[in-house]
């Protein structure tokens, strides 16, 4: 099976749990600041804007440290940003009753997050064979449905058994270990960014010089857009249908399970479309999956169209990881992957606030806002696709040179199957 082999390399190993612990505390860090300042006595629009500030600030910091990593190299960067979030945590920690302390220390966790995400996606590359990148993707997408399970569920445990400012401090350790565990692996040592060509990648606008990778871009927006307005549906359809057993999180669970399983079904396929229209057409499948929300169905059929709601997400992400490693001019692909995530979060934060905004009126207007912003991203992608294929020269990616990691037998002889 594909999956067992990419895993079986003890360099994938490492790199995929030091990803994922170092990026536990991006799963916990709305939910711990909203505890710690609520159980510090601050009103609500302080912890409102706590939080936006995070966000903004994670926004912004993610293509910056991202460019960083391509002109430096991973572990400086990744160390020194983990030390920043982990000072911004501490504050957070110390001090979340005192208004400038919380919202600096907000600023600086969210500015200095490590871009572990990016640093991964573009090590892939470098650590499985060609045949196999695509279920490596795949697992990279999987994994994210967990992470965002399990960071507010282990917030709520150690809330429950400490106090919030526990968990705070809980994520800049669980950051400073995973990025420690990353940074000294042979493979983020090794790594260097492809020498940049004149004209496809120099220049201050990087990455973005590509006009098909800008358009996939905005795509995800669309993307982000829809998962914010869903995750505020389920909220309010929680609340007016109390007798659903776990309220809006088994809901939300629902759709991260069948993301799991959408990941894993995506990556043991070997797929023999362009990876271009693979993720337009991805990209309309998980529109599909969104329609049945419209139906606004009682409690039980709810849970159904949650779990097919979340069927094309990690599908689409995969094939999107693979697209931008593509479309990147050669020497940003680290800063390619920050905009992704930059983007699909900007994305989600104002499909939450549009979500928000008409929600208490009805909750099909709420489920058309979501299908709105994956539909609009669909049909973007569609419109656009000619765009979307990359020139051989422009492909940010390559299979390693034998000087720039160790060869790795089992991760090269993998397959997909």
């Amino acid at each position: 099976m594909g999956y067992l082999t990419v895993l079986r390399s003890p360099r994938v190993a490492r790199l995929l749990l030091g990803t994922l612990t170092g990026r536990l505390p991006a799963g916990m860090t709305v939910v711990a600041i909203a505890l710690a300042l609520h159980g510090a006595g601050a009103p609500y629009s302080r912890i409102g804007l706590t939080t936006a500030a995070y966000a903004v600030a994670a926004a912004i910091g993610g293509p910056v440290l991202g460019r960083l990593v391509d002109r430096a190299g991973q572990p400086r960067v990744l160390l020194v940003s983990a030390a920043f979030a982990a000072c911004g945590y501490a504050a957070l920690a110390v001090a979340p009753g005192t208004a400038a302390v919380a919202l600096a220390g907000a600023a600086l966790a969210g500015l200095a997050m490590p871009p572990l995400e990016p640093c991964l996606r573009s090590l892939w590359p470098d650590i499985v064979a060609p045949a196999a990148l695509e279920t490596a993707y795949a697992l990279d997408s999987a994994a994210q449905q967990i992470l965002y399970v399990a960071g507010p569920l282990l917030v709520a445990g150690v809330a429950a058994f400490g106090t919030p400012s526990v968990a705070l401090w809980l994520a800049a350790g669980l950051g400073l270990l995973g990025t420690l565990t990353v940074a000294t692996s042979a493979p983020a040592r090794a790594w260097r960014a492809p020498v940049r060509t004149p004209g496809a990648g120099a220049g201050w606008l990087g990455p973005l010089r590509s006009p098909g990778l800008v358009l996939l871009l905005i795509a995800f927006a669309g993307t982000g857009w829809a998962i914010g307005a869903q995750n505020i549906l389920f909220v309010a359809y929680a609340q007016e249908h109390p007798g659903i057993p776990g309220g809006a999180g088994a809901l939300l669970a629902l759709a991260a399970l069948a993301g799991l399983l959408g990941a894993l079904g995506y990556g043991a396929v070997r797929w023999k479309a362009p990876t271009s229209t693979r993720t337009w057409a991805l990209a309309a499948g998980m529109a599909l999956c969104y329609l049945p929300l419209l139906l606004v169905p009682g409690p039980g059929w709810m849970g159904v169209a949650a779990f097919v709601s979340g069927l094309g997400l990690a599908p689409l992400l995969a094939a999107a990881f693979l697209l931008i490693a593509e479309l990147a001019p050669a020497g940003t692909s680290t800063e390619a992957f920050a905009w992704l995530v930059t983007l699909f979060a900007t994305g989600n934060a104002l499909g939450s606030a549009a979500s928000g905004a008409i929600v208490g009126g009805s909750l099909r207007a709420a489920a058309l806002i979501a299908v709105g912003g994956i539909a609009a991203g669909a049909v973007l992608l569609l419109t656009t696709r000619r765009l979307l294929v990359p020139a051989p020269a422009a492909a940010g990616y390559a299979p390693p040179s034998p000087s720039s990691a160790e060869p790795a037998p089992s991760a090269h002889s993998a397959t997909v199957s």
